[in-house]
């Protein structure tokens, strides 16, 4: 029995989520027989054009996703939703947003992989925007009405059109999370950078695939087997899907891994896959201790830009300090190489029970001025920002620093400090490496 099938039942009764992927071309009148309960709907990867004008009898509906379908024009319709505070609209074919089309309670937004070129100035209206995917349009400017979303904390605007970087973004208090690559204005950066980088090309040949090791959203890693001269060796090959993704460019990616160099709290690159057969693009990597895990998962519907962690997880006080100078000293490390992170959060750092940690995933990483700018600094900052979040996280799971008070006040200054909301008074990651290594060792 299909889902409409199911609804027309009455099996469905009372559900609060519903997901319908069956090649619809016109929305279900159907789904109105849940209009009392229904909070979250998917209809991704339909063949939808059109909203009914009487969707607000959805009156309990937070969540809309309707990606992969057949829009041109973000549907007007939403702005009356009363509850609608998350809209996903990736990958159709939409060139306008109309000002009408925007929840007042808006604070995610996913219009990735269109066709725009300008947002309306309304959108400064959204006070409680948090997170703004952007990436793979074809956006020339930004409206200066944004600055106005001040709980913005992610935004996504990598593989644009934009000839200059969006200055009024660094006013934004609580932005963290910032991927802008991939466009006009940062060409001579990138190239500039990747000039410097040197990479050991590995052919295709000498690696011989084994199982998967996880997937995400620009590519594949694959245990392998590097075969050389001197013997075999086990590795990690990232294989590139060649597609965009939520965060920008694979192309990018690659490049910003391969120019982040060597650091001891970074995931070693050894090189460069050549002679795909089918041309893809791939990295080999150190294979890591599989004593290390992902320190938390990404962030829920609901906690929006908050990742999510093990109801059981629980840092030693040692622990959280070790793996926050690691984090720290990689950052800093990265700046350093005019590179911005760009996604500095908890699910991309794999830690161990020590309290070592390595950073991962390079999609969302930008390329900085190499003569540290005022523009470089600010820029900076903002993933300051994101260290703040992350160390605040480790210490809300660490019972025992009640009983460590220097180290926690330690930690607490440093963690104000990084997340101030006036960014101009942030530490840089320098003061931060700094800071942390003058903690005391615990016995």
């Amino acid at each position: 029995m299909n889902t409409i099938e199911r609804l027309r039942s009455g099996q469905l009764r009372g559900s609060t989520r519903l997901k319908m992927a069956c090649g619809l071309t016109e929305f279900p009148r159907e789904i109105f027989d849940l209009a009392d309960s229904l909070e979250v709907l998917d209809l991704s990867g339909n063949a939808l054009h059109t909203l009914p004008d009487d969707l607000p009898r959805l009156h309990r509906l937070r969540i809309l996703f309707c990606s992969d379908n057949r829009f041109t024009e973000l549907p007007a319709v939403l702005g009356q939703c009363p509850r609608l505070s998350m809209v996903g609209f990736k990958a159709n074919q939409i060139h306008t947003v109309p000002s009408q089309a925007l929840p007042r309670g808006l604070r995610w937004l996913i219009l990735t992989d269109n066709r725009l070129q300008t947002l309306p100035p309304e959108i400064g209206q959204c006070a409680g925007l948090q997170k703004l995917m952007l990436a793979g349009n074809r956006l020339q400017a930004l409206p200066p009405e944004l600055a106005a979303c001040t709980r913005l904390e992610l935004v996504r605007i990598a593989a644009n059109c934009l000839t200059a970087f969006p200055e009024m973004l660094l006013r934004l208090p609580r932005l963290a999370w910032l991927a802008y690559a991939g466009n006009p204005f940062c060409e001579s950066l990138e190239s500039a950078a990747l000039a410097q980088t040197q990479a050991d090309a590995i052919a295709w040949h000498r690696l011989q695939l084994a199982h998967r090791l996880g997937e995400g959203a620009s590519g594949v890693i694959h245990h392998a087997t590097l075969h050389h001269d001197e013997g075999a060796q086990s590795v990690a090959v990232k294989l590139f899907k060649g597609a965009l993704t939520s965060d920008g460019l694979p192309h990018c990616e690659m490049a910003a891994s391969l120019r982040a160099g060597a650091h001891p709290h970074l995931i070693p690159v050894l090189g460069e896959v050549v002679d795909h057969p089918t041309g893809a693009q791939g990295l080999v990597m150190s294979l890591v201790d599989p004593a290390f895990a992902n320190l938390a998962g990404p962030p829920s519907l609901d906690s929006c830009t908050r990742d999510i962690y093990a109801e059981s997880a629980e840092f030693r006080v040692d622990a959280v300090v070790g793996m926050a100078r690691a984090i720290a000293s990689a950052a800093e490390a990265l700046h350093a190489q005019g590179l911005l992170h760009g996604d500095l959060y908890a699910h991309n750092i794999l830690h161990s029970p020590s309290g070592a940690a390595l950073l991962g995933d390079f999609g969302a990483a930008s390329f900085l001025a190499a003569d540290n700018t005022p523009q470089a600094q600010a820029l900076q900052r903002v993933e300051v920002r994101a260290f703040a979040c992350l160390l605040g996280e480790l210490m809300a799971r660490c019972p025992a620093l009640e009983d460590a008070p220097d180290v926690q006040h330690t930690l607490t200054a440093l963690q104000n400090a990084c997340g101030a909301e006036d960014a101009q008074t942030r530490p840089l990651f320098g003061e931060i490496v700094y800071t942390l290594q003058g903690i005391r060792p615990l016995h």
